[in-house]
């Protein structure tokens, strides 16, 4: 049977606007980095991306290299795409980036004009697609010339490869020397996604004061941690299929120590005291930020969707709440 989205799916996802530009994202975005590469169950991912657009997620997040294998992701996309997504491209924002190693060789990596663009043009044969909705270079190239790059972004929005541009993973420094750049150029700069959370508060010092400068959108991965900060690591145990006993990502057993857990049980009882769980909590403390436009959360399970969708729909983070999470985070980065 055809998919049909459900006719309700816009009722209650709030759709910030990214920036000061006009284009506005779902509160909550899919990311397929984990979770949707050829290794894994296809009709798992099909559920759980049927399940965040029938849920108001409109931004799908994806990498040339997300995987495994490399590429898979997108191929996989692709087929939901054919499949079920087909007839809403339109309601869309797919987003892919370049920046990683991707294939062998001098041209597969970093930030070159000639790895972008053949990039790109990859990524959109194993989508099936025209042009993607944002184009993201992934990490910033000591190597090369930050004007090759960001004419790079310039090219492939203007060939129509791309509606906008973004940077991920840059510094605040290096986010304003893009954005005087493509202004220059004239290329629409809407939007930098960087990885924040309570635990990884960097940008609040170093990125997020110039994006408000300079009105640009964020995009928050890892708002979650990892799934740290959620209930899977409150007793202490590490869950064999969590992400930090995998081989991947970001957290890795000797993040889970007995300080970090104590920090985590202590966010816990401040979450329960409103009224909401660790997760709801932790997207709540992301999503304070005026730049924030969208928290970008991985799933391997559609309640996993519900619940961040859930959490987005709560009231804001009232002023005590936030001091109290001030006084048990503290320094904390």
């Amino acid at each position: 049977m055809m998919y049909q989205a459900a006719a309700d799916r816009y009722g209650s996802m709030p759709y910030p606007h990214c920036g000061r530009s006009g284009l506005r994202l779902s509160a909550v975005s899919l990311g397929l980095w984990h979770n949707f590469g050829g290794n894994d169950d296809f009709d798992r991912q099909r559920w759980i991306v049927r399940t965040a657009f029938d849920n108001g997620v409109t931004c799908f997040d994806l990498a040339n290299n997300y995987g495994p294998p490399p590429g898979s992701a997108e191929e996989n996309f692709g087929r939901l795409l054919a499949r079920d997504l087909k007839p809403y491209r339109d309601e869309m924002v797919v987003c892919t980036k370049a920046g990683y190693t991707m294939w062998p060789g001098p041209y597969g990596d970093w930030g070159s004009r000639k790895y972008l663009v053949a990039s790109l043009d990859q990524s959109l044969k194993r989508m099936g697609l025209d042009y993607v909705d944002i184009f993201y270079h992934h990490r910033p190239d000591p190597n090369t010339p930050l004007e090759e790059t960001m004419a790079a972004l310039d090219t492939i929005v203007r060939s129509g490869r791309a509606l906008y541009a973004g940077i991920s993973n840059y510094d605040g420094e290096r986010t304003a020397a893009a954005a005087a750049e493509l202004r220059r150029l004239g290329t629409p700069f809407v939007i930098h996604q960087m990885r924040y959370n309570m635990l990884v508060r960097q940008p609040e010092t170093d990125l997020l004061p110039v994006l408000e400068r300079e009105g640009i959108g964020g995009i928050a991965f890892s708002p979650l941690a990892q799934g740290l900060l959620t209930d899977r690591y409150l007793g202490g145990a590490l869950p064999p299929d969590s992400r930090a006993a995998g081989s991947v990502g970001f957290l890795k057993p000797e993040h889970i120590t007995p300080e970090r857990l104590a920090t985590i049980a202590a966010l816990n009882e401040i979450a329960r005291t409103g009224g909401r769980t660790l997760a709801q909590l932790a997207l709540a403390w992301v999503r304070r930020q005026p730049s924030i436009a969208s928290v970008l959360i991985g799933a391997s399970k559609p309640q996993q969707v519900l619940d961040a969708v859930k959490a987005v729909q709560m009231a804001p983070l009232a002023g005590d709440e936030i001091a109290a999470v001030e006084a048990i985070l503290g320094g904390q980065s």
